[in-house]
């Protein structure tokens, strides 16, 4: 059972959290949409993306793990009429793309968040008592769909949601296709070397998984090439001014090497507050 979310206070004319012609972002409405996003991730992650699925996944055909339970699902829909859905079909559409969001209160009462898995964020926890963390994760977009204007309309769903909970620092896994960490070095070197987190928001992966990411320290860095090579979303995040985690981690059943992304709203670059609305303006559906 799904547990109180934005959506259990709105009326289904006000859950929208963003638009884009014919797409909309909101968040899902009912356990079923929950388990059409968890197919939804099962076809990119595991058919597409060569994931290896336990016993579970490989029968139900979904990516699920105990955190769908209590996180809220934003999904995008492309608005669709009669039986134009697809296979991802919803009431309103058929659904495009998927993210998963945590709140730290949410996580605290349910045995912490998923990142914790691989990074070691509990130092940093500690340190800002003060500030509300959003967890980010099982990012998750059919192929065909993979455009900056669904990226941007992804992005101004999470933002709207970090501005109605007043949430203060989004952090969570972002991934890199394929478990060759070689393969992956020019990436990592940049984002190591002109993205790292300072100090005071620094966060190592867990030593026990943790690859380095700074692998020529006195190279030069091909800027252009790297940031060519990231994914449409780490993209976006590194516009929005985002800190990189010391460390990678190879996960080998999701056939990705992962690294810590940590954006506190606090270092957003103000340009953006123009298209999606400044961090204390009221949230308007």
């Amino acid at each position: 059972m799904m547990q109180e979310s934005l959506l259990d206070r709105l009326s289904p004319e006000q859950d929208l959290l963003g638009t884009r012609n014919d797409l909309c972002v909101r968040l899902a409405r009912s356990e079923r949409e929950v388990a059409t996003a968890q197919e939804l991730r099962f076809s990119v992650f595991y058919e597409e993306l060569k994931a290896s699925p336990d016993t579970a996944a490989s029968h139900s055909r979904r990516d699920a793990d105990r955190f769908d339970a209590f996180c809220d699902h934003l999904i995008v829909v492309r608005r669709t009429a009669g039986n134009e859905a697809g296979k991802f079909g919803v009431d309103d559409g058929e659904m495009v793309g998927t993210y998963r969001l945590l709140r730290q209160s949410v996580a605290e009462q349910n045995g912490g968040f998923y990142t914790q898995s691989e990074f070691d964020i509990a130092p940093l926890l500690a340190a800002k008592p003060a500030l509300k963390f959003l967890e980010l994760g099982r990012s998750c977009v059919l192929k065909q769909y993979r455009t900056k204007p669904v990226v941007e309309l992804l992005w101004q769903g999470i933002w709207n949601y970090v501005r109605h909970h007043g949430m203060d620092v989004m952090l969570g896994c972002a991934s890199l296709e394929g478990t060759d960490h070689r393969v992956h070095a020019p990436v990592l070197d940049f984002l190591a070397r002109t993205c790292a987190a300072p100090p005071e928001w620094r966060v190592r992966a867990v030593s026990e998984v943790q690859i380095e990411m700074n692998s020529s320290a006195h190279a030069p860095i091909d800027g252009k090439a790297a940031l060519k090579a990231l994914p449409p979303l780490i993209k976006g995040y590194l516009r929005l001014g985002c800190f990189i985690g010391d460390g990678a981690v190879i996960d080998r059943q999701f056939n990705t090497t992962d690294v810590l992304i940590i954006l506190p709203v606090s270092n957003i670059n103000p340009r953006y507050f123009a298209h999606f609305g400044q961090p204390d303006e009221a949230v308007t559906y």
